[in-house]
């Protein structure tokens, strides 16, 4: 594996610099660009993609972005960025301090390093696949659980997921059998927290590859599994389940399909 520390650290100053513009405009989300059903686009999405942008493609112009707020650069660019600006736009907006910047990349195909940075308690996630994973420069491993009663796990249900009754359904079933269930808004974040021992596993039916690109990358390196499935309509957009690779996650899972049936 090729050497990419300097586009890491240029990643983490993108990360952070975006951070600090989000940290000062946190009581002042200003105007909503869309609003849908489940989500918000605002102007602060498109203005803090922009500044990371600058700054990666500055660093390395031969570079494209892929971006939730559109794509820069060469389309013909072996290396690409995978940035999501604001992960937890609606927490943003609603005033709830659980967001982060999320910056990936991207080369030939491969997924080479993450950066997910949370600017409310200054804690940046980091890895070079194939290496360790870091937050603030002190490695990170998954939790070593390996019962769903001691498991504090993720679980996406209902419309907002794509899910519809059968997220509510599998919501329940799993909420019997775990200790705890969290849902913090951010995709990225829920990852780089599995991959810091905190939370044990996540689902979501629907989740955009710039959501989880970077984090990915962090969980693998800090031990832990994460299945894609691209959806019908996308190959950027689909399933994922993340866990620890110590629950019995997928067994269980597969318990609950054929009970559902």
């Amino acid at each position: 594996m090729p050497d990419y520390s300097s586009q890491l650290q240029a990643a983490c100053s993108a990360a952070r610099a975006a951070g600090s513009f989000l940290r000062t405009r946190f009581t002042d989300a200003g105007p909503v660009n869309e609003e849908l059903p489940h989500d918000i686009k605002l102007q602060l999405d498109k203005d803090t993609q922009a500044i990371i942008v600058e700054r990666l493609l500055q660093a390395f112009p031969d570079y494209a972005v892929l971006g939730e707020e559109g794509n820069a650069g060469s389309s013909e660019a072996e290396a690409v960025w995978i940035v999501d600006p604001i992960d937890g736009t609606v927490n943003y907006f609603y005033g709830i301090p659980i967001f982060c910047v999320s910056i990936a990349l991207r080369v030939r195909g491969e997924l080479v390093l993450g950066c997910v940075y949370d600017p409310m308690q200054d804690e940046c996630f980091t890895a070079m696949a194939g290496g360790a994973a870091y937050l603030n420069g002190r490695e990170i491993k998954v939790s070593s659980r390996k019962e769903l009663a001691k498991a504090v796990i993720f679980v996406g249900h209902g419309s907002h997921d794509g899910s519809g009754e059968e997220g509510i359904r599998r919501f329940a079933y799993l909420s019997a059998r775990v200790r705890k269930i969290r849902i913090l808004g951010s995709a990225a974040l829920t990852l780089c927290y599995i991959a810091a021992g905190r939370f044990d596993a996540y689902i979501e039916n629907r989740i955009h590859l710039w959501d989880f690109a970077a984090a990915g990358v962090i969980l693998a390196s800090a031990g832990g599994l994460l299945e894609f499935t691209p959806g019908a309509d996308s190959a950027e957009t689909g399933s994922v389940i993340a866990w620890n690779g110590h629950l019995p996650l997928l067994q269980t899972l597969s318990e609950y399909s054929s009970e559902a049936s």
